[in-house]
């Protein structure tokens, strides 16, 4: 399945942000990549570029690449209410995002990971695909026999964040959509309308 697998901590710092979750890099290096990363930019960024980045930027945090993207937000499109609103609970309603948003995986390259391998179950069968997407009501829990594993426990145990559209129970490790989240719980910083100008034009 295709995917990302280049650089991260270049992609986190060329948006100046842990994209790709904790990064030390990041915090050593907060500037831009490369020899002129430094240096301040020259001239304004035009509207363009700026809805290029934010749109990278949004693949980039999702781990989704250009044609499934586009096909998310022709989608988003087809669908009632605000398209940019609709685009970003697609991504948030995706298997791998919520198997991270759960805690479950510490980041959501490692919650890909998981779903590909057969860890994670969706209403009782086996979902190895990341792009799965859920609906309200879905059941998410862990493999019985994938219950024990080191990183499973480990990121369960330090997760912080709790999400009021998701409910997870961390002794059976059992979690339930119970919505579609909001705009406002949705703590990425995206600004989708920029992204929906960009498509528009």
């Amino acid at each position: 399945m295709a995917r990302y697998t280049g650089p991260t901590s270049r992609i986190a710092r060329r948006f100046g942000e842990p994209i790709f979750g904790p990064d030390k890099a990041l915090q050593k290096k907060a500037y831009a990549p490369g020899q002129h990363g430094n240096q301040r930019r020259r001239g304004k960024q035009s509207d363009y570029g700026m809805q290029l980045m934010e749109k990278q930027k949004a693949k980039f945090t999702y781990g989704i690449l250009e044609k499934q993207f586009s096909n998310l937000f022709r989608e988003a499109l087809r669908r009632k209410g605000v398209t940019g609103e609709n685009l970003l609970q697609m991504c948030e309603m995706r298997l791998d995002n919520v198997v991270y948003r759960l805690g479950i995986a510490p980041t959501r390259r490692a919650a890909r990971q998981l779903v590909t391998h057969n860890h994670i179950t969706v209403n009782g069968k086996n979902i190895n695909i990341p792009s799965y997407a859920l609906k309200v009501g879905d059941i998410v829990s862990v493999r019985e026999r994938s219950k024990s594993l080191e990183v499973i426990s480990n990121s369960i145990a330090s997760n912080q964040s709790k999400m009021e559209w998701l409910e997870f129970n961390s002794e059976t490790k059992l979690g339930k959509v119970l919505s579609v989240p909001e705009r406002i719980q949705i703590p990425e910083n995206i600004k989708e309308q920029v992204i929906v100008e960009l498509y528009s034009k």
